[in-house]
């Protein structure tokens, strides 16, 4: 079928809830997509940071393929072999020590909530049911994630959310301390906020939250969904931190594209939960958990978390160089494969994007003006390079026709964690 045919049959039968771009994918391969007319697209969004390790690796089609010839999904009312190897990989490899299985990274945000409540339940504390989350955040769109997400156009067409949520300036101690109270269950945090701009929460913070919640008994849930799993480096970003959560959540990059996500727990969390109080059809079926302990396996053998390192590393000094060119970029930040540019205006972010598509390079913007870079975690140096000369480029050609007017530079490069893996410890 053809781009113009496809566009028609949407117009007509598909629910418009997306503003697709006008390109008709058709296949891909390693960092490669491909469209109706095979035309090559180095793509650095991953689809929005799922196939982390690209597109076709053989080693996940070849699960796939035998997977999918035994046995795709029976429930969750009979055992199979690979939702408990899969939770004692990721156990092993967070400190947490649970894990129950999901269909999304929304679906298993609002279950890690749900965790939350029960959880001062419990103990008796029926009065605790206050989130606090983070100005900026996006945690998802059911009614439970929608009510913990900052950006007002997510949540006013479906008001009233879920209540109890109260939003914390973003990295900003003082206010999490003033807000912070005995009612509160939770602090929900992305320890890289992905849709709210790539912004690295400070160690600081996150230390707070820490503290906070230890003294009371409340929760801290980190939201990994887009900034786990190898993404900046490790594992886990938490990693960076010297902090443990009682609650995790996954999804985005676990399965290669499958749908698939994950709640970590600690074991004292785990004992407020009962058969019957949660559940899933989907969820942890045979055919997403054997692709996923491919993908954690391939991780391991393949050293990616090295490779992110060594490559986010390179990348982050070529933006930041990038940044002192072009006075229209007023911050880099990022962690690992996971980086943002902050352009001056909303206008020039798209324009930027256009023409890097134009290019046939794929990115992406979000909060309006950031160029969002998630490249799969098998992109080399010179995929890397590509991209940031193709940046200077269009930056370059966004300046000189005027849609990037020069401004004063505003000197907020570099807000990131002294953790970070880009340029720091």
């Amino acid at each position: 079928m053809s781009l113009s045919s496809v566009k028609k049959a949407e117009e007509k039968h598909v629910l418009h809830t997306y503003d697709r771009l006008p390109v008709l994918l058709t296949h891909g391969k390693g960092v490669y997509l491909y469209d109706e007319d095979g035309k090559k697209y180095l793509d650095f969004l991953s689809g929005i940071g799922v196939m982390a390790l690209g597109y076709s690796h053989p080693a996940i089609t070849k699960v796939i393929k035998e997977q999918a010839g035994k046995l795709v999904h029976c429930s969750n009312l009979f055992y199979t072999e690979y939702p408990s190897a899969l939770a004692q990989k990721l156990t092993k490899f967070s400190g947490l020590d649970r894990a129950f299985f999901s269909n999304s990274g929304t679906e298993a945000w609002e279950g890690a909530l749900k965790i939350a409540r029960v959880v001062a339940s419990s103990k008796g504390l029926t009065k605790r049911t206050k989130f606090l989350a983070l100005e900026n955040s996006f945690h998802g769109r059911t009614m439970g994630s929608m009510a913990t997400t900052f950006t007002e156009k997510y949540r006013k067409p479906f008001a009233p959310v879920m209540p109890g949520v109260t939003f914390v300036k973003f990295d900003d101690v003082e206010d999490l301390k003033k807000k912070f109270d005995d009612d509160v269950c939770a602090i929900c945090i992305e320890p890289v906020q992905g849709e709210g701009g790539v912004h690295p929460v400070s160690p600081e913070f996150l230390n707070t939250a820490r503290e906070l919640t230890q003294k009371t008994g409340a929760l801290l849930l980190l939201d990994e969904i887009q900034c786990g799993l190898g993404r900046t480096g490790k594992m886990f970003a938490f990693q960076h931190y010297d902090v443990k959560p009682d609650v995790v959540t996954l999804a985005k990059p676990l399965a290669s594209g499958l749908p698939l996500g994950a709640i970590l727990v600690t074991e004292e969390v785990a004992g407020a939960v009962h058969p019957g109080m949660h559940g899933t059809t989907f969820g942890g079926g045979p055919l997403a958990c054997a692709v996923a302990l491919e993908v954690l396996k391939v991780f391991e053998e393949e050293k990616i978390l090295g490779h992110v390192k060594k490559v986010g590393g390179h990348f982050f000094k070529l933006l930041q160089k990038l940044g002192t060119r072009h006075d229209c970029v007023l911050d880099v930040r990022g962690l690992g494969l996971m980086a943002g540019l902050e352009l001056e205006s909303a206008e020039i972010a798209k324009a930027v994007q256009k023409a890097m598509l134009e290019r046939k390079i794929i990115i992406n913007r979000t909060h309006e003006t950031v160029l969002r870079f998630l490249p799969p975690l098998i992109v080399t140096k010179e995929q890397v390079e590509t991209v940031v000369e193709a940046l200077d480029q269009v930056l370059s050609s966004c300046a000189s026709s005027g849609e990037a007017a020069p401004v004063k530079k505003c000197g907020c490069r570099q807000r990131l964690p002294k953790t970070s893996v880009n340029g720091a410890k």
